[in-house]
């Protein structure tokens, strides 16, 4: 079956694997994936269960006897798991907009075809909840932009992007938690630190958290 039918398992060495839902990324599926990420961590073969954007991954103290049946398991549980409405924080992040702190803006402008205003209109307006973190420590998969503020991910990626950096890549925002390397479009920034390894936990937002993005200041 192809991916849009149903959900597939692969396996990651011999000390892991990943659980790819099937269709596309909602927050109705992402909250299955966090009630399956619940569920698995407590199979007694279970080590960690990791949810990411529509998957779920799986690490192991030791390669599992039976594989196939821990595969049947998780397609049987992702058929009867109910959706885990996870009711966190809202996080307000004071955002500048254009100029230097967002030196892609005027690329998602011309693909677009929006406004400077209407951008950042469009783009402050939603609660974006939280479906998963990754990419680098603190990083937020965010959901819920406006389809129209969509512009694909940059042809040559920039190799250093600042932490805090507000960014579009396809039909995803997100911000980024540290310095470093990015194919997306910057189009803002803001203060706010989202990892601390002296904090506990060390990440700011957690899955069924979201984001506020506050208008602070539009650089023309």
């Amino acid at each position: 079956m192809s991916r849009v039918d149903a959900a597939s398992v692969s396996l990651l060495g011999t000390s892991a694997l990943l659980f790819e839902a099937p269709g596309d990324t909602t927050l109705p599926t992402q909250q299955r994936i966090w009630a399956l990420a619940r569920e698995a961590e407590t199979w007694p073969e279970v080590r960690e269960a990791i949810p990411g954007m529509n998957n779920l991954m799986l690490s192991f103290a030791r390669p599992p006897l039976t594989p196939h049946a821990l595969e049947a398991r998780l397609h049987s549980a992702w058929q009867t798991i109910e959706p885990l409405a996870l009711r966190g924080r809202i996080v307000e992040l004071p955002v500048r907009y254009g100029g230097d702190s967002g030196p892609h803006m005027n690329d998602v402008i011309e693909h677009t075809g929006l406004g400077i205003d209407e951008i950042v209109e469009r783009h402050s307006a939603p609660l974006y909840p939280v479906y998963a973190l990754g990419s680098h420590p603190g990083y937020c998969y965010l959901g819920g932009m406006d389809p129209s503020l969509a512009t694909p991910r940059r042809k040559v990626p920039v190799l250093r992007i600042p932490g805090g950096a507000v960014s579009i890549g396809g039909a995803q925002t997100g911000v980024s938690a540290s310095d470093g390397p990015s194919g997306w479009n910057t189009i803002g920034c803001t203060s706010m630190a989202f990892f601390d390894p002296t904090r506990d936990p060390p990440a700011l937002l957690q899955p069924g958290d979201s984001i506020r993005f506050r208008v602070e200041q539009v650089i023309r």
